[in-house]
């Protein structure tokens, strides 16, 4: 046992306050599989089993409160003297570039980027402009295409897909009425399309596409969504196929030379496994379970 480090005692005290797999996977930002394998050799190295593992989760046996209790006061501990070495030192800030409808879901699943026992900080930039990486600007971004740029790197989440949306049980009427982004803020193709294919039935502009959802909610009229927001909430209902011209790539793009930073991997590596893991809702294929 001599051996064994804080982590393992920390990702066991993850899978014990998520009751499995499952909740401590969106903890640490490891794989269910990960944490299954770390679990089964922290028993082996102990010579204790700490589980009982069954298809709703994994329960504690006598030996595992034991060792819950006794870590308890060993991260009390840990937390005092993290919290000692944090007063004095400068954590590193990682700042991430994205638009409206990825940080909504950045944001609702933050503890997966980031939790407290990281020590960077994160800047979120949201706009709808192109994440600017060349000189640094920013350390991650989110591009719809493959970047050109020599000094980037990129990794490919998937694909995106659109769709209009109304107010779910809302008058038929409501798909005449068009919802979209004033001409000087639609940058977008999703946010030009209805320019091009219903300019005679806008009847509200908005300058920032979150208003989108809200107007749509509200009753106002009909809008273009990407699917996996508009898919993911149950007040909405698609009015209409996917519009199969707005589909397209979608890119987390990094600067070359500090794509190894570990602050900075850390942080693309989680969005990367919490975008995958919405990949049916970014496709269009439905909520996600």
């Amino acid at each position: 046992m001599k051996n064994i480090g804080w982590d393992s005692y920390q990702l066991f005290l993850d899978v014990a306050r998520g009751g499995g797999l499952t909740g401590a996977a969106a903890t640490s930002g490891l794989s269910p599989a990960t944490i299954g394998r770390r679990m089964l050799e922290l028993e082996q190295r102990i010579g204790k089993i700490l589980f009982v593992r069954s298809q709703i989760g994994y329960a504690l046996t006598a030996d595992g409160r034991m060792l819950l209790d006794n870590l308890h006061v060993m991260e009390n501990a840990a937390g005092s003297i993290e919290g000692w070495r944090k007063s004095s030192a400068t954590s590193s800030l990682v700042r991430v570039a994205l638009g409206t409808w990825n940080a909504q879901l950045i944001m609702s699943n933050f503890s997966a980027i980031c939790s407290e026992r990281d020590t960077f900080r994160i800047d979120l930039f949201i706009a709808e402009q192109r994440a600017a990486l060349t000189h640094r600007e920013n350390d991650i971004g989110i591009r719809a295409f493959e970047p050109e740029e020599r000094n980037l790197a990129a990794i490919k989440t998937g694909n995106v897909a659109y769709a209009a949306y109304r107010l779910r049980n809302a008058p038929q009427s409501l798909a005449d009425r068009w919802i979209v982004v004033d001409k000087e803020n639609a940058i977008s193709a999703y946010l030009r399309w209805p320019y091009d294919a219903r300019a005679e039935h806008i009847v509200v502009t908005v300058n920032r596409p979150s208003g989108l959802r809200e107007l749509v909610l509200s009753g106002a009229g009909t809008a273009v969504l990407p699917c996996f927001i508009g898919d993911a909430d149950a007040r909405l209902v698609r009015e209409g196929a996917e519009i199969d011209e707005l589909r397209h790539p979608q890119w987390l793009v990094m600067n070359n030379e500090d794509r190894h930073r570990r602050d900075i991997r850390t942080v693309a590596d989680r969005m990367v496994r919490l975008i995958k893991q919405h990949s049916d809702l970014y496709a269009g294929r439905g909520v996600k379970d």
